[in-house]
């Protein structure tokens, strides 16, 4: 039987979208300038799962460094911090305790969604009476998340919950890969972000039954440490795919003249969302990056604003 041609051109525009779709979206930044070297489907709205904790702890160390806060100040775990998580690597059980310092390195280097939750109650708590809004604490903390992607600029990002769980949310969370670019050069910025997504391998303090119990995280990053990787994150559900923000340095490049010397810094991030191999395709951009960063830098580092976040 011989298909209508209008059938047939709608099934390739379903196949091309559905390919589209499915096709990674990938971005190579130079970090001072914010220039884009490399940008495939950088503006595509995505899931983004566990990457979106970049964003949690953004809003926990502005608090602490704008509000007072104290990083220091123990924070209960909850029946409610446990909601649709079906993972406990660390083994936290209710009533459970640690210092907000340590629930930021559980929610960075071993991606705990359990640690995540707990930060947002309990620094939304803390938030609940400057804010001024009648909603719960976890609302209140995605509230600042969200306000701190649009003064960043990211125009195409909303955030639901404090770690990216993406399964029953409605609305659904989405960002972009330009738009966590903005992000993550807004996180390096700060000296402790950097420092805490640049551990291998962290021990925290439980408070557990009156008792302290020592936990060893360790990275979900394969790549940290190699090739001048130092950072960021890593994220994965079945809706985003594989996911994964790098930060990569090499040795800064200082340039002599007459009477100075003009020092430039060689600091990329690189995003990729939806990948089937995000550490291979983090390796090969990284390399890629490099030679792209050689070649700017041979030409003297022109920026297009059209091409700058």
């Amino acid at each position: 039987m011989r298909v209508p041609r209008t059938i047939t051109l709608l099934l390739l525009s379903v196949l091309a979208l559905s390919a589209q779709a499915a096709a990674p979206s990938y971005l190579i930044v130079e970090s001072q300038t914010g220039y884009i070297f490399l940008d495939q489907g950088g503006h595509d709205k995505r899931q983004v799962g566990s990457l979106t904790k970049i964003a949690t702890a953004c809003v926990t160390l502005d608090w602490a460094e704008k509000k007072g806060g104290d990083l220091n100040q123990l924070a209960a775990i909850m029946q409610s911090d446990f909601a649709g998580e079906e993972k406990n690597e660390i083994g936290w059980q209710p009533g459970d305790s640690a210092t907000i310092r340590d629930l930021l390195y559980a929610a960075l280097v071993q991606s705990d969604n359990i640690a995540a939750n707990a930060l947002a109650r309990t620094v939304g708590q803390t938030l609940s009476s400057t804010v001024g809004v009648n909603a719960t604490p976890t609302a209140i903390f995605v509230g600042q998340m969200n306000a701190l992607a649009k003064s960043l600029g990211m125009q195409r990002t909303r955030f639901a919950n404090p770690t990216g769980y993406d399964q029953h949310e409605r609305p659904m969370p989405f960002s972009t890969a330009e738009d966590l670019a903005r992000l993550t050069r807004y996180a390096m910025n700060k000296a402790s972000f950097r420092f805490y997504v640049s551990q291998r391998e962290r021990e925290i303090a439980i408070q557990s039954g009156g008792k302290t119990v020592h936990y060893t995280l360790h990275t979900t990053n394969d790549l940290l440490g190699t090739n001048g990787i130092d950072g960021v994150k890593t994220g994965q559900t079945a809706r985003a795919g594989e996911c994964l923000i790098l930060s990569a340095n090499r040795e800064a490049e200082v340039v002599k003249g007459e009477n100075s010397a003009t020092i430039y810094p060689k600091h990329l991030i690189i995003v990729v969302l939806g990948s089937n191999d995000r550490f291979g395709d983090g390796q090969r951009l990284v390399q890629q990056g490099w030679q792209l960063y050689d070649q700017w830098a041979a030409t003297g580092r022109p920026v297009d604003p059209r091409k700058t976040l």
